[in-house]
């Protein structure tokens, strides 16, 4: 009888001693799968930030920021809600200005690549890319135009369980 409490307290020890490491592996796979949804998040709101841009919708743009967000750095940088929604919208006026002088307009892409989402805190992420700004081609034989390309560093922010965009800095350099 003896043994048998023995081997009983010894089981229940070693059960114990495991215990504590299933807890933090559960705590970490938890961790995993938010890091996961996070970055799909992350990706569908870059989707929607070239969309917005490509549509040259100002509102749309806007709202994947902070309404403190800044598109560039320094003091040239394009601060807050409205003056988020008047860049995009005096470029839509821009070429709707050409289009009436008779100048055809070709589609806009904005194209990222390259990512590397790097998480910073619980909520808060750098993404590092390089991008681009294509023309497509316009009528017959037109070709496509690449009209900027760089890299980028954007912070980006969670705000009330929606993932938003701090700062887009398009031209930080080599700072990375």
């Amino acid at each position: 009888m003896r043994y048998l409490k023995i081997a009983f307290l010894a089981a229940l020890g070693v059960t114990l001693l495991m215990l504590p490491t299933g807890i933090r592996l559960r705590a970490a796979d938890a961790d995993v799968v938010q890091q996961m949804k996070d970055r799909a998040e992350i990706e569908a709101l870059m989707w929607r930030y070239v969309r917005a841009l490509d549509n040259l919708d100002a509102d749309a743009y806007a709202s994947v920021y902070t309404p403190d967000g800044e598109f560039g750095s320094g003091p040239n940088a394009t601060r807050g809600t409205a003056a988020l929604k008047k860049m995009v919208s005096d470029l839509k006026n821009g070429r709707a200005e050409r289009e009436k002088g008779g100048q055809a307009s070709p589609p806009m892409y904005h194209v990222i690549t390259n990512d590397y989402l790097e998480f910073v805190g619980q909520n808060q992420a750098r993404y590092h890319s390089y991008w681009m700004t294509v023309f497509g081609a316009v009528g017959q034989g037109g070709q496509p135009r690449v009209a900027a390309a760089g890299h980028g560093i954007d912070q980006l922010v969670k705000v009330n369980s929606k993932w938003l965009i701090k700062s887009r800095n398009v031209n930080p350099g080599n700072s990375d």
